[in-house]
């Protein structure tokens, strides 16, 4: 059977699909946009007597899936975020998954989880990061303030390969392990609930000069 790794897979004959931005127009070649479908099994009266439901999944007879995703020349489409997950900084959307994937390409990092948190003074969300540090890599003699050493390293690293709205203004973390589900996806739930105690207990914490 035809299939493409990572890819949920193509359109089969009466069905559509876009990827649709933020601001209503469909993605570019290669971008990213939420998923959009209709076809003759696809929902299109959307919720029974739950307006409000249908309204945030239905435009017209599209179903808004949720989620972000991209095509490839040859038609696969690749999940590769949700839409309630992106972080809305200043009017640009940023991708958590993008961000983690990039920190994990930093040799000592061994895991990430990115979340927005809300900062009140400057009315938007910031990305903060939360990384897994190479075993070995942060001493036990004046750990904390060799995690926050390493946390204010990497956000600058991180400032270097990505555009100016992806920048991890909410600061960096070192912690043990990234809080996941038994199937091994990222919790980010808690880990914003975790984030903005934090903040409002100790500020951004280690950033670096973005």
């Amino acid at each position: 059977m035809e299939g493409r790794k990572g890819s949920c897979g193509r359109l089969i004959p009466t069905y559509e699909a876009r990827l649709v931005q933020e601001d209503g127009s469909d993605a570019p070649e290669g971008g990213r946009g939420e998923l959009w479908v209709r076809g003759p099994s696809v929902m299109t009266r959307g919720y029974h007597r739950n307006p409000e439901a249908t309204a945030k999944t239905m435009n017209g007879d599209w179903f808004m899936t949720g989620d972000v995703a991209v095509r490839d020349p040859e038609g696969w489409y690749t999940i590769v975020d949700r839409v309630k997950e992106l972080i809305k900084y200043k009017g640009f959307q940023v991708p958590p998954a993008e961000l983690e994937a990039l920190l994990l390409t930093h040799p000592d990092v061994v895991d990430a989880g990115v979340v927005g948190v809300w900062v009140e003074e400057q009315a938007t969300e910031l990305p903060r990061a939360y990384i897994v540090a190479r075993p070995g890599l942060i001493p036990e003699q004046g750990r904390e303030e060799a995690r926050s050493k390493f946390g204010k390293e990497i956000a600058a690293w991180v400032a270097g390969r990505v555009a100016q709205h992806k920048k991890l203004r909410g600061g960096v973390k070192v912690i043990d392990a990234i809080p996941k589900s038994p199937s091994g996806k990222i919790l980010r739930k808690d880990l914003r609930v975790v984030a903005q105690e934090e903040i409002k207990r100790e500020g951004l914490g280690a950033r670096a000069k973005l």
